[in-house]
Order: structure tokens, then sequence, then C-alpha cells
């Protein structure tokens, strides 16, 4: 298969409602796009309307699940969705935590995903990139970041037996008190030993309204988008939280949000 243009009104595509309409390149031969931001299901992008950046995302060619023996090959356009529902089917344990955990495989690796202390990188073998397959060992990561600045076409993850439907319940359970309207999950990373959500709820902003953009009344670290909400009141907010945090508890809080202006 080869690659093609798709437009995309990424107010319907991203899960935040924001964005313009673009034209993105559909990737589905390996290569080199180092000109491109690869950008997913957009699950946790802030795009401008008036970005200059070239967008792609992987096609067709990388959603698949191969098992051989202990390794488990799965292509980086696969979702988490279809990845538990075949953990489940085949018995395979650890993965359960991807249940409320939405997007493509390639972006949860590349910015190591997780519930709590459960992430990604636990549970990895290996990624394939353009050159090679690379082995956990030999990449840079942590809490919610790595140092992989290429695209990643596929993961390889190691396979053991035992799903848990105990753990299942677990996970579900602490994505519960999220809301269900358009965001682009946790726009903050947790501070070390702390909580993004208790600090913008500390300094005031929890259920503040920006626009329809809001830090939301159920969980304060999810901005969340009432209908018709702005790129520009979006970043508002975001800015006066990092101010608010920093003046009160002087903090550096990072996006865990990406941004591309």
């Amino acid at each position: 298969m080869l690659n093609n243009i798709r437009t995309i009104d990424f107010k319907k595509y991203s899960s935040i409602k924001i964005g313009p309409v673009l034209d993105v390149l559909v990737i589905n031969e390996i290569g080199d796009y180092s000109d491109y931001e690869i950008i997913g299901r957009a699950n946790n992008l802030l795009i401008s309307p008036n970005t200059n950046k070239k967008f792609a995302i992987l096609g067709e060619e990388f959603d698949y699940i191969k098992q051989e023996e202990n390794l488990l090959y799965v292509g980086c356009a696969t979702t988490s969705g279809k990845l538990l529902t075949y953990a489940r089917k085949n018995d395979i344990k650890n993965l359960e935590f991807l249940a409320k955990l939405p997007g493509n495989l390639g972006g949860l690796v590349k910015m190591n995903a997780g519930l709590k202390s459960w992430e990604m990188f636990n549970y990895i073998h290996s990624i394939k990139t353009k050159d090679a397959y690379i082995k956990k060992e030999d990449i840079e990561y942590s809490y919610r970041k790595t140092k992989i600045d290429t695209i990643v076409y596929e993961v390889v993850f190691n396979v053991e037996y035992g799903f848990s439907k105990e753990m299942l319940k677990e996970f579900n359970k602490m994505r519960d008190n999220q809301p269900h309207i358009s965001s682009a999950g946790s726009c903050f990373k947790n501070p070390k030993d702390d909580f993004a959500g208790r600090l913008i709820q500390e300094v005031g902003l929890k259920g503040v309204k920006k626009g329809d953009m809001s830090f939301s009344e159920q969980h304060a670290n999810f901005l969340v988008n009432y209908g018709d909400g702005t790129f520009e009141d979006a970043i508002y907010l975001i800015a006066e939280a990092k101010k608010k945090i920093k003046e009160q508890f002087s903090i550096d809080i990072e996006e865990e949000i990406i941004i591309y202006k």
C-alpha cells in the first residue's frame, strides 16, 4: 500500500475538538519523514489554527498484531483497544492498564503513557524504527516521556500469560473520575511527590472557564471543551495554571498535552 494524503478537520478528529482543516500524509511505507510531526489519533494534542507544521499519521500497513512464541509484534497504527481485546482473548497479562488509555500504540510508546506506576515501558521488549529494532535497555525513558526522536513503526512486547479481569476492573475504576466530554486527557504531568490536579485546585482554577474551555470540575487536570472552545482560550488557561502554581508552590509544572503553535 502506498502513501497518500488525507484531509483532516481537527475540530472533529482531535479529542479536544480544536484545530484547523489540514492535509495530512498517511504513511504506509517505512522511510525518512523527519519533516513531519506524527499525530496518531490526536488524543493529547492541541493544534493552533495558524500552525505551519506538517503532520502525518501511520496508515493501515502498520495496524496489525502478530505473536511469535513469547513475543508480541504490534504495528504502531494499532489502537490500544484492539490490543487490549487481543490480550483478553489470548489470556495475555500486563496490558490490562490499556483499558481506558486511548490512542494508537505509536503515541502511547513515544510518551511512555500509563496509569500511575503502570506504563508502556514496563512491558516492552523493543521497538522498530526505519533503521533497526532497538532494545528497551538502549532507549532513554522516564515518567511520561522518552528520548525517541524518530518514528516508531512497531512495538514488541514480552508475552506473559494470565489476563486479570480483577485488574481490568481496577483500572476502569481509576478512570471513573475523568470527565466524559471533549478533552486532551491529562493537561500536566504530575510533579514529583504531588498531583497536578491538586495543584490546579489549590490555586483556584478548578472549574474556572475561559470561553468554552475549563479545567474540569470532575478532575482539575483535565482541560475540557464545552463545545466552542478555542486554541487561544486553552493556551490562556494553561499559562494561568503554570503561572499561579509557580507563584504559590515554586513548581515549574510541565505540560503532558502536546502543543503545536
